[in-house]
Protein backbone atom coordinates (compact mmCIF):
# COMPACT_ATOMS: atom_id res chain seq x y z
CA UNK A 1 0.00 0.00 0.00
CA UNK A 2 2.61 2.44 0.78
CA UNK A 3 4.43 1.47 -2.16
CA UNK A 4 1.42 2.97 -4.17
CA UNK A 5 1.02 6.33 -2.10
CA UNK A 6 4.56 7.17 -3.11
CA UNK A 7 4.30 6.44 -6.88
CA UNK A 8 1.07 8.31 -6.37
CA UNK A 9 3.15 11.50 -4.97
CA UNK A 10 5.67 11.25 -7.69
CA UNK A 11 3.07 10.99 -10.24
CA UNK A 12 1.27 13.25 -8.68
CA UNK A 13 4.61 15.94 -8.43
CA UNK A 14 5.65 14.93 -11.91
CA UNK A 15 2.05 16.24 -13.09
CA UNK A 16 2.17 19.50 -11.64
CA UNK A 17 5.53 20.51 -12.49
CA UNK A 18 4.95 19.84 -16.39
CA UNK A 19 1.78 22.12 -15.84
CA UNK A 20 3.51 25.01 -14.35
CA UNK A 21 5.80 24.67 -17.11
CA UNK A 22 3.54 24.80 -19.21
CA UNK A 23 1.80 27.85 -17.86
CA UNK A 24 4.85 30.70 -19.20
CA UNK A 25 5.45 30.43 -22.80
CA UNK A 26 8.91 31.24 -23.02
CA UNK A 27 8.75 33.84 -26.18
CA UNK A 28 6.29 35.77 -24.14
CA UNK A 29 7.15 38.42 -20.76
CA UNK A 30 9.91 40.49 -19.75
CA UNK A 31 13.06 40.26 -21.70
CA UNK A 32 14.95 41.65 -18.50
CA UNK A 33 14.84 42.07 -14.79
CA UNK A 34 16.43 44.30 -12.03
CA UNK A 35 18.37 42.10 -9.80
CA UNK A 36 20.76 44.77 -8.07
CA UNK A 37 20.48 48.48 -8.05
CA UNK A 38 22.82 50.71 -5.42
CA UNK A 39 24.64 54.06 -5.68
CA UNK A 40 28.25 54.06 -5.84
CA UNK A 41 30.16 56.71 -3.96
CA UNK A 42 33.64 56.92 -5.53
CA UNK A 43 35.47 58.92 -2.64
CA UNK A 44 39.14 58.15 -4.42
CA UNK A 45 38.06 59.92 -7.29
CA UNK A 46 35.24 62.05 -6.45
CA UNK A 47 32.46 60.26 -8.36
CA UNK A 48 29.00 59.03 -7.57
CA UNK A 49 26.93 57.03 -10.12
CA UNK A 50 23.68 55.09 -10.46
CA UNK A 51 24.14 51.71 -10.83
CA UNK A 52 22.04 48.56 -12.03
CA UNK A 53 22.20 44.69 -12.88
CA UNK A 54 19.66 43.26 -14.93
CA UNK A 55 19.55 39.41 -16.27
CA UNK A 56 18.44 38.26 -18.78
CA UNK A 57 14.96 36.82 -18.61
CA UNK A 58 14.36 35.44 -22.05
CA UNK A 59 16.57 35.74 -25.42
CA UNK A 60 16.96 39.36 -26.90
CA UNK A 61 16.65 40.03 -30.74
CA UNK A 62 19.93 40.88 -31.83
CA UNK A 63 21.29 44.29 -31.69
CA UNK A 64 18.42 45.57 -28.70
CA UNK A 65 19.61 48.53 -26.92
CA UNK A 66 18.62 49.85 -23.57
CA UNK A 67 17.97 53.28 -22.52
CA UNK A 68 18.08 53.93 -19.33
CA UNK A 69 17.05 57.66 -18.08
CA UNK A 70 18.15 58.64 -14.73
CA UNK A 71 16.54 61.51 -12.30
CA UNK A 72 19.55 64.47 -11.80
CA UNK A 73 19.81 64.68 -8.18
CA UNK A 74 20.88 68.18 -9.11
CA UNK A 75 18.13 69.38 -10.69
CA UNK A 76 17.71 69.92 -14.26
CA UNK A 77 17.56 67.53 -17.38
CA UNK A 78 17.07 64.04 -16.63
CA UNK A 79 20.83 61.90 -17.32
CA UNK A 80 20.37 59.48 -20.79
CA UNK A 81 22.48 56.17 -21.20
CA UNK A 82 21.88 54.88 -24.26
CA UNK A 83 23.67 50.92 -24.95
CA UNK A 84 23.79 47.93 -27.03
CA UNK A 85 22.79 44.31 -25.05
CA UNK A 86 25.34 41.84 -26.04
CA UNK A 87 23.57 38.94 -26.78
CA UNK A 88 26.13 35.94 -25.19
CA UNK A 89 26.07 38.08 -21.58
CA UNK A 90 23.57 36.78 -19.41
CA UNK A 91 23.22 40.32 -16.86
CA UNK A 92 22.74 44.14 -18.53
CA UNK A 93 24.97 46.83 -15.98
CA UNK A 94 24.16 50.36 -16.77
CA UNK A 95 25.93 53.25 -15.15
CA UNK A 96 24.71 56.51 -15.36
CA UNK A 97 27.20 59.36 -15.89
CA UNK A 98 28.65 61.13 -12.78
CA UNK A 99 25.60 62.68 -10.60
CA UNK A 100 26.01 65.23 -7.98
CA UNK A 101 23.61 66.15 -4.53
CA UNK A 102 22.33 62.57 -4.09
CA UNK A 103 20.38 62.87 -0.35
CA UNK A 104 20.33 60.40 1.87
CA UNK A 105 16.49 58.54 2.10
CA UNK A 106 15.31 60.74 -0.93
CA UNK A 107 13.64 58.53 -3.91
CA UNK A 108 15.17 58.90 -7.36
CA UNK A 109 13.49 57.71 -10.43
CA UNK A 110 14.79 55.37 -13.13
CA UNK A 111 13.19 54.81 -15.81
CA UNK A 112 14.73 51.82 -18.85
CA UNK A 113 13.31 51.24 -22.30
CA UNK A 114 14.31 48.34 -24.05
CA UNK A 115 13.96 48.32 -27.89
CA UNK A 116 14.70 46.38 -30.32
CA UNK A 117 17.53 47.56 -33.79
CA UNK A 118 14.22 49.12 -35.50
CA UNK A 119 13.61 51.18 -32.35
CA UNK A 120 10.32 48.84 -31.69
CA UNK A 121 9.85 49.24 -27.44
CA UNK A 122 10.04 45.55 -26.12
CA UNK A 123 9.87 46.23 -22.50
CA UNK A 124 9.86 49.19 -20.03
CA UNK A 125 11.22 48.81 -16.52
CA UNK A 126 10.49 51.69 -13.63
CA UNK A 127 12.27 51.53 -10.39
CA UNK A 128 13.29 54.14 -7.87
CA UNK A 129 16.68 54.27 -5.92
CA UNK A 130 16.84 55.60 -2.14
CA UNK A 131 20.72 56.11 -0.79
CA UNK A 132 21.54 55.72 2.29
CA UNK A 133 24.06 58.40 2.66
CA UNK A 134 24.25 61.83 1.25
CA UNK A 135 26.85 62.64 -1.30
CA UNK A 136 27.80 65.72 1.43
CA UNK A 137 30.61 63.17 2.50
CA UNK A 138 32.21 63.20 -0.90
CA UNK A 139 35.01 65.73 -1.94
CA UNK A 140 34.93 68.36 -4.41
CA UNK A 141 37.96 67.04 -6.27
CA UNK A 142 39.38 63.68 -6.61
CA UNK A 143 41.85 62.39 -4.02
CA UNK A 144 44.08 60.61 -6.18
CA UNK A 145 44.76 61.44 -9.89
CA UNK A 146 46.42 59.33 -12.16
CA UNK A 147 46.46 55.23 -13.14
CA UNK A 148 48.65 54.98 -9.93
CA UNK A 149 46.66 56.56 -7.74
CA UNK A 150 48.95 59.30 -6.50
CA UNK A 151 47.85 62.11 -4.01
CA UNK A 152 45.74 65.09 -5.60
CA UNK A 153 48.48 67.37 -5.71
CA UNK A 154 45.53 70.20 -5.51
CA UNK A 155 45.13 70.71 -2.02
CA UNK A 156 42.08 72.49 -1.87
CA UNK A 157 40.04 69.69 -1.92
CA UNK A 158 36.65 70.09 -0.33
CA UNK A 159 33.46 68.71 0.57
CA UNK A 160 30.77 69.03 -2.30
CA UNK A 161 28.39 71.79 -2.16
CA UNK A 162 24.71 71.21 -3.01
CA UNK A 163 21.65 73.64 -3.03
CA UNK A 164 19.40 73.45 0.37
CA UNK A 165 16.38 71.56 -0.16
Amino acid sequence: MAYSVRNGIALVSVIATLALGACRDPGQGDYLNVSGKIFVFNYRIARASYLLTLNKVRPLPDDAVLEATFENPAGGDPLIVRQKIWPTMPKVTVESPPVKCVKANREYKVSMRVMDAHGQLLQTIERKMISDVDQSVMPDKPLVVGPFYDPNPDKSVVLTKCPQS
